[in-house]
């Protein structure tokens, strides 16, 4: 029997012709607060998702190449386009550029990769996966995020994922919408739930746990899944909730991340010390470890911690 994976589930609660806002999730994430610092210019987002609408005028120039590798178009490497919808949201979310109208991405100014390796009806086999991190790989990615996952451990799959790991690639993956309420109990989903993945769950706008979200001891970090405004097909807008939703807030969050940090010490940090980069990132939101992880993110570093800022580096925890 073949194994799929698939867009983790989500709920489009509406469509819109065309908005003018930062998105509520990027806000509260405090990603406005660091553009002064740095937009993300330089990094490269590798969104293995269902393609993306090419010609969406808050995407078309952050966009600098991608692969198809699904069955959609005859499997025309070349073409990348999405159907779905679920991808280009993604990517919105991730780094829509400033352009005074639509919504802004949480990094505006970092490059987006677009590896297809869900089809039309989002699903897609494990092995476009595998090609797609493989790819990532080869097109020195600095950040893949991934809103996708199938009930299958594949051991090709964990270890693409900890090749892109083992390159000093940052490996973003939403925990997964299985979940039912109770933290107690706990739901995998594939890659998600991989050590070397910075698994992410969702919470709402309020910071309440969404009660989709996933529960497991991988989980590293929340940050908003409800409600998120992003773009969407033919050069329109959508309003999603899911896990899905939440994973591009930190791939953004760490493009941002990477910049400055690489900037401040004068010289490139490898994964688990960017790893930890963003986990002192994070607030306690008071639920159990299993929902959250370690909090929600949010960027901007209180003053009276700036003095701990570099010691952080040296005492690393390496997912």
């Amino acid at each position: 029997m073949e194994h799929h994976v698939r867009v983790i589930p989500h709920t489009v609660i509406q469509q819109e012709e065309s908005v003018k806002e930062v998105p509520k999730g990027v806000e509260l994430i405090q990603a406005p607060e660091i553009w002064k610092e740095t937009k993300g210019k330089g990094m490269k987002v590798a969104v293995l998702d269902t393609g993306c609408d090419t010609n969406h005028p808050d995407l078309k120039e952050r966009i600098i190449g991608g692969r198809n590798f699904t069955d959609d178009d005859q499997s025309n490497l070349e073409i990348y386009k999405d159907y779905n919808g679920h991808g280009t949201h993604v990517a919105g979310t991730i780094a829509a550029q400033e352009n005074n109208a639509g919504v802004v991405g949480v990094a505006p100014e970092a490059d987006l990769l677009i590896v297809k390796v869900l089809n039309r009806n989002g699903s897609g086999q494990y092995k476009w996966i595998i090609n797609g991190i493989h790819y990532a790989i080869e097109q020195n990615a600095d950040i893949i995020s991934m809103s996708l996952g199938g009930p299958v451990d594949v051991p090709e799959l964990h270890d693409a994922v900890k090749s892109a790991v083992k390159k000093g690639i940052l490996v973003v993956c939403a925990a997964g919408n299985e979940g039912d309420g109770d933290h107690s109990t706990d739901e995998y989903a594939y890659p998600g739930c991989y050590n070397e993945v910075i698994s992410i769950g969702a919470v709402s706008l309020e910071l309440d746990p969404s009660k989709f979200t996933n529960s497991h001891n991988e989980v590293d970090c929340v940050a908003p899944g409800e409600g998120i405004l992003s773009t969407y097909l033919n050069g329109k807008y959508a309003t999603l909730s899911g896990t899905s939703m939440a994973a591009p807030h930190v791939s953004g969050a760490l493009a941002l991340i990477k910049v400055y940090a690489n900037e401040h010490f004068g010289r490139e940090l490898t994964e688990p010390e960017l790893y930890a980069q963003l986990i002192r990132r994070t607030v306690p939101l008071g639920n159990s470890p299993k929902l959250e992880g370690n909090g929600l993110v949010y960027l901007t570093v209180p003053e009276h911690l700036a003095g701990i800022f570099e010691q952080s580096v040296q005492s690393v925890i390496a997912i």
